[in-house]
């Protein structure tokens, strides 16, 4: 069965099969995708699994199999399966590319189609972007708190084994140093890295037998975990097998930041002055800025960073805000939309540092300044995948220029408010 297809919510097909009866189905639409507010205490998000939403999209087919199961349990008309059966999205998209800020209102995702085109698209949209943005926001603070040391993913068993995979790129491409899920390697490219746990050195009859195993199989740049049993003696142990040339240890429990520093002692006392150390156990953007000061030369993180450090989902909606033209939009309490096509800009100082995002409608376009710049782009033209979609690396290097330009204080662990203000630019009728 096709593993994108049915990721459409019954109430999006419930709607098509209406609007084909009634023929508003070929009405074209602009649908919009966007966060109403951060998750609380961030100050800003980071957009990230536009690329892979892309790929989806452009692979979007009802086969056999889920056509069948749609008519095995009636959830639409006859009429209505034809016109699944023959689905291909011919519309287009604009949006924020991956490692974009966003924040409060931005109009990440952009989709004109006709109704029906598009609103099949809202929960494979959502479930790429909210999970994969609340990860790479979640990655992104830990790579400032970690200020330029190597940062290691390492979640893969903590999530659904198939998300694994999304949050290792997402970490990546928040600034990442490696994961240690192969599968992100082989697909996206990821560097790779990870070393024995607890597990081997229990295998053998002793410490040192374990230690001496692996360095035997992968050379003495590996790394070694030496709190199995007594940490002190570990990395005795460790530097004896490993020699002074050790690649580094792992500390992965206890009080992490008196036990890097007696560490890093005990290594410069024994000649492995070159031996790094390596801490796990619990991390988080938290523990990590805690730990700023120790000499720890590298972070694995777990957990924290494939649950989004406390923050699962982006919070992103997929909202109908143009038909024919017209502006329509939501009125609900706490629920409001803003309607019509809109577009962004973000206005900095001649430094660099960002001071605004504008929001503005798309029959609008305010005047340019010096400084400014337009955050949508092109990415998908009569359904097919724009040249200008950034890659991965790319992404990667967008997000480190984009948190240079935000205000220091928005780069704060505590809360406050968006790191940029969002102003709305009304169009002039």
């Amino acid at each position: 069965m096709n593993s994108t297809a049915l990721l459409t919510d019954h109430y999006e097909l419930t709607m098509l099969a209406a609007a084909l009866r009634d023929g508003a189905g070929d009405r074209p639409c602009v649908f919009e995708v966007f966060a109403r507010r951060l998750p609380d205490g961030r100050r800003y998000g980071v957009v990230a699994g536009v690329n892979r939403l892309l790929d989806a999209i452009a692979d979007f087919r009802f086969g056999e199999e889920e056509i069948d199961q749609l008519r095995r349990n009636a959830v639409v008309d006859d009429a209505t399966l034809e016109w699944l059966a023959n689905y291909r999205f011919s519309g287009e998209i604009d949006g924020y590319p991956e490692g974009e800020l966003y924040f409060p209102g931005s109009p990440v995702l952009t989709v004109r189609a006709s109704f029906a085109e598009g609103v099949v698209l809202e929960t494979l949209a959502l479930s790429i972007l909210n999970h994969d943005s609340a990860i790479a926001s979640a990655a992104a603070r830990m790579v400032t708190a970690a200020n330029g040391r190597r940062m290691i993913e390492m979640g893969s068993r903590r999530a659904h084994e198939e998300a694994a995979v999304a949050c290792a790129r997402a970490a990546y491409l928040a600034g990442f140093t490696a994961t240690s899920n192969l599968e992100a390697g082989r697909r996206h490219g990821i560097p790779t890295a990870g070393t024995c746990a607890h597990a081997f050195t229990l295998l053998h009859d002793s410490e040192e037998e374990a230690f001496r195993s692996q360095v035997e199989a992968l050379g003495a740049g590996t790394t070694l975990l030496v709190d199995t049993y007594d940490i002190t003696e570990g990395i005795k142990t460790a530097v004896a097998v490993g020699g002074p040339d050790l690649g580094a240890i792992r500390i992965d429990s206890g009080d992490l930041g008196v036990l890097a520093r007696q560490a890093r002692d005990q290594l410069d006392s024994l000649g492995a002055r070159n031996t790094r150390i390596v801490v796990s156990g619990d991390l988080d953007e938290y523990s990590i800025a805690a730990l700023r000061a120790e000499p720890v030369d590298a972070y694995g993180v777990g957990t924290s960073v494939v649950t989004g450090s406390g923050a699962p989902t982006a919070g992103m909606v997929y909202k109908l805000v143009e038909v024919d033209g017209r502006h329509v939009e939501k009125r609900s309490t706490s629920k409001q939309s803003r309607g019509g096509w809109k577009k962004a800009l973000r206005r900095h100082k001649d430094t660099g540092t960002a001071l605004e995002e504008v929001v503005f409608q798309a029959s609008a376009q305010p005047e340019l300044g010096e400084f400014d710049r337009l955050v949508q782009i092109p990415l998908m033209r009569a359904g097919q995948v724009t040249p200008e979609v950034p890659t991965l690396e790319q992404s990667r290097e967008r997000l480190r220029a984009a948190l240079v330009s935000v205000p220091w204080e928005g780069l704060k662990l505590s809360r406050g408010e968006p790191a940029i203000p969002t102003t709305y630019l009304e169009e002039s009728r």
